[in-house]
């Protein structure tokens, strides 16, 4: 009997300038190794499923694996983290300067627009609308792109997850192999979690 793995490709927008400057917050070197496991390991969790046929007979030998475990004692997620942070810490270091600098014209517009003459007002706040928009073009690029290397890098490790679910499967001679944290019921079957572990390290 085969067995499938299930990815739900969940996806994030970013709106409006208020969301891209809370985004911006997050963009600090020192947390992207935090943001990245957790989220490797929340897709891990809760978007694998390992599907198998409905024609299942009661007689069939059954395997419970937990997919989110196995992948948070991965030594390979803390490589990924790490490869993810030094791929773009360049352009969240320019995405950090470039709000710095807008921020600060949007203060200086606000702290002194009412005594500018009018055509320096006009000049900055032109300025401002401008160098907004480059921020929301380089922001909304950012999260794509990184959203994008990061399911590549997640897709690599599931995979390596699904071969050795398999191997142990074959060995140990089960039909079916449901991931424990994608089922909203329990179920008898042994917890072939640590010899999956073993198998992918």
């Amino acid at each position: 009997m085969r067995f499938y793995l299930i990815i739900d490709r969940a996806s994030s927008e970013i709106s409006g300038f208020r969301a891209l400057t809370k985004f911006s917050n997050l963009l600090q070197i020192a947390w992207f190794k935090e943001f990245i496991v957790k989220k490797l390991l929340c897709a891990a969790s809760f978007g694998i499923a390992l599907a198998f046929s409905a024609g299942a007979q009661a007689a069939d030998k059954i395997a419970v694996v937990n997919v989110g475990e196995i992948f948070q004692q991965l030594p390979a997620r803390e490589a990924v983290a790490k490869q993810l942070e030094n791929e773009f810490k360049n352009r969240a270091s320019e995405l950090q300067r470039m709000e710095t600098d807008l921020q600060s014209k949007i203060q200086k517009l606000q702290r002194d627009g009412s005594t500018m003459k009018s055509s320096e007002r006009t000049n900055l706040e032109k300025e401002v609308m401008a160098k907004r928009e480059e921020f929301g073009k380089k922001a909304q690029a950012f999260e794509q792109d990184h959203r994008r290397r990061e399911m590549e890098e997640r897709n690599k490790i599931l995979s390596r997850i699904q071969d050795a679910i398999k191997v142990v499967a074959g060995k140990e001679g089960y039909d079916i192999v449901i991931d424990a944290n994608a089922v909203a019921y329990s179920v008898s079957g042994k917890n072939i979690t640590a010899s999956v572990l073993k198998q992918v390290k």
